[in-house]
C-alpha cells in the first residue's frame, strides 16, 4: 500500500497557476501509475488526469487538456499536476491516487486532498 500526501493548493485568481504536489511512500510508487481527481461541493469526484509509471503515458479529462500537465519523479517519489488557466470552476478538492494496473485503470489508494479555489 502506498501512503499519498497532496500538498500545493490555495487560492488563485482565474487565469493564474498552481502546481499540486503529491508526496508517496512505499516501494511500489515507483512501479505504479498514479491519477489526479477532483471533487466540487456538491458534486462527485471526476477523473483530471493520469500518468504512467514511467512517464511514457499521459491522458486528462477533456475540461482540462491543453491546460493542465502531469508529470512525476521517481526518484523523489512524487506526481505533480501543473495547472495554468484556472477557471473558476475548477476549484475543488485535489486528490492524487494510486492506479491499478496502468495508467487507464481504477484509483486503488487516496491521499486526504488539497483544496484550490480560483476567483473570478
Amino acid at each position: 500500500q502506498v501512503q499519498l500526501v497532496e500538498s500545493g493548493g490555495g487560492l488563485v485568481q482565474a487565469g493564474g497557476s498552481l502546481r499540486l504536489s503529491c508526496a508517496a511512500s512505499g516501494r511500489t510508487f515507483r512501479t505504479s501509475a498514479m491519477g489526479w481527481y477532483r471533487q466540487a461541493p456538491g458534486k462527485e469526484r471526476e477523473f483530471v488526469g493520469a500518468i504512467s509509471s514511467m512517464s511514457s503515458n499521459t491522458r486528462y479529462a477533456m475540461s482540462v487538456k491543453g491546460r493542465f500537465t502531469i508529470s512525476r519523479d521517481n526518484a523523489k517519489n512524487t506526481v505533480y499536476l501543473q495547472m495554468n488557466s484556472l477557471k473558476p470552476e475548477a476549484s475543488a478538492i485535489y486528490y492524487c491516487a494510486t492506479l491499478t494496473g496502468t495508467y487507464l485503470g481504477a484509483p486503488e489508494d487516496w491521499g486526504q486532498g488539497t483544496q484550490v479555489t480560483v476567483s473570478s
